[in-house]
This record gives C-alpha cells, sequence and structure tokens, in this order.
C-alpha cells in the first residue's frame, strides 16, 4: 500500500490518550511523513460501525478502554498472546485488508522491567484485577519463578485472578484487598488499580523496597510510588509502560524493525509536565 497511512487510538474517555504524542513522535523520527495517527471518542456499541467504515489507507489501531474486550469478535485472527488474556490493545491491518488484533502491554511490561534490570523474580504482588492485572500475570508467567499473590476487593474478583493464573500457568494466591499492605514486602509489586486505591498503603512502603511497577502516569508520582523512591526501591511507572507498548504498537504498524524508544519516552515526558 503506497501513500498515506493512517492510524488512531480508540477509547471513552479517549481525550487524554498520550497515544498521538507518542507515535507521532516515533513518525518523526524514523521519517515516516506520509503516516498520521489521531485519537477517536469511540465506546463499544459505536465500535462495530467504526470498523466498517474504515478504507485501505488504514495501516493499524490502538485500543484503551473500555475496547480491548470488544474488538474481539470483529476482528480476522487474534495473536496467541492477545488470546491468552482475551484482550486485544492492537489492530494490524494486513496488506490483503484482514484485521489482527494483538496484545503490546504484556511484552511492553516485560520490556520495561529488562530496562530495568528485572528479568526473574522468586515471587510477586499483583494490586488489583480486571484487564491490566490479567496482562501482569501473563508477563509473571515468564519472568517470576514462584508464587503469585493477588490482593483484590471482593471474592469474585479472587475466583477471576485465580481463573486467569490457571490458565497462564502461573502459582496464584489471593488475598483480601484490607491486607494489600502485606504485598509490598514482596520482590516485585504490579499496582493495576486506579487513581487514589492505593494512596492508603504509601505509609506501609518496608524500608527494604524491591520494585514497584505502578501502572499509572498521571497524576505521578502518586504518593505509593513517591514513598516507595524516598525508601530507596526501583519505580517503574505506566510511562514505562506505555512507551514500551507504543513502540512494539509502532513497529507493527509500520512495518519498521526498531521504533525510537528515546524519543518517545521524551515526547510523552514533555507531554504530561505540559499538562502541569
Amino acid at each position: 500500500m503506497r501513500g498515506r497511512r493512517r492510524a488512531a487510538v480508540l477509547g471513552s474517555p479517549i481525550e487524554h490518550s498520550l497515544s498521538p504524542v507518542l507515535h507521532r513522535a516515533a513518525y518523526q523520527e524514523l521519517g515516516l511523513a506520509d503516516r498520521s495517527y489521531d485519537r477517536f471518542e469511540v465506546d463499544e456499541d459505536a465500535l462495530p460501525g467504526f470498523i466498517a467504515r474504515l478504507g485501505p489507507e488504514w495501516a493499524g489501531l490502538s485500543l484503551t478502554m473500555p475496547l480491548k474486550r470488544a474488538i474481539i469478535p470483529l476482528l480476522d485472527a487474534v495473536s496467541d498472546t492477545a488470546a491468552s488474556v482475551e484482550t486485544v490493545n492492537t489492530v494490524v491491518f494486513t496488506e490483503d485488508g484482514r484485521k489482527v488484533g494483538d496484545n503490546t502491554d504484556i511484552p511492553g511490561l516485560l520490556a520495561a522491567l529488562s530496562e530495568q534490570g528485572v528479568e526473574k523474580v522468586e515471587s510477586a504482588a499483583v494490586l488489583g484485577a480486571g484487564a491490566t492485572a490479567s496482562s501482569a500475570l501473563a508477563a509473571l508467567a515468564r519472568i517470576c519463578t514462584g508464587e503469585v499473590t493477588a490482593y483484590v476487593r471482593s471474592e469474585a474478583r479472587a475466583a477471576e485472578m485465580r481463573e486467569w493464573g490457571e490458565r497462564l500457568g502461573v502459582d496464584v494466591r489471593t488475598a483480601d484487598w484490607s491486607r494489600a499492605a502485606e504485598a509490598l514486602a514482596a520482590p516485585l509489586v504490579i499496582a493495576t488499580t486506579p487513581a487514589g486505591a492505593t494512596d492508603e498503603l504509601a505509609a506501609s512502603v518496608p524500608a527494604a523496597a524491591g520494585t514497584l511497577f505502578d501502572v499509572l502516569y498521571d497524576p505521578w508520582p502518586t504518593p505509593l510510588a513517591a514513598a516507595w523512591t524516598h525508601r530507596g526501591g526501583k519505580l517503574l511507572g505506566g510511562l514505562d509502560l506505555l512507551v514500551h507498548q507504543a513502540v512494539l504498537q509502532v513497529e507493527l504498524m509500520t512495518g519498521c524493525p526498531t521504533a525510537p524508544l528515546a524519543a518517545m519516552r521524551a515526547a510523552g515526558e514533555a507531554a504530561l509536565r505540559a499538562r502541569h
């Protein structure tokens, strides 16, 4: 396909998405003047019609909430990685017009941890449940040699996380959220909760803190992240995940073998500074 190629991020709400900033920075760095990347407010009801209207100029889509599972029935194929968690955050349009779903959150999370030297852990804790937590479990299946404890607010969520553990080959134990402070002693803690949910834990960060991966990026740092840094622990934030998964999306959507990580991260940091 020659000529202009389009990509975009879809979701609801979408106005605060950093994806356009990251992808456009990559296109500029790679000299891809014929590429554009936009954002569209699309909910689950509007998604089928939006997909049906896309023309041959489209190269790919990024999906955020609440579309990461709603997109699956509209696709021609889904990668093994995405199928493992029933979550698609990336759609690539092939030259023959097929729509292929993928998940770059899982390898993105692993790449972000690897960048910080975290490649194997003996145990881990996950704060929260849901789509991001299942992606975290899928990543931990590759680097955690022992037990993962998921701290959740209901028995329904606990059962869901145990089921994901069985599907993904992870030894998952669940605990009630009232005991979440215990999670902070784990060598790797992945916080997948909404803004404010972990604020109460900031006072419980241990003196010998390990690694915290807090998937939030705005506002940043969270009280938990700030306390973690104060204790000297290793810290990763939502921007680390966002940038690494976007790097993989750019590579999938453009065919370029290596996306410009540094330029994309710098653009994301600048955009976040401009908001405050």
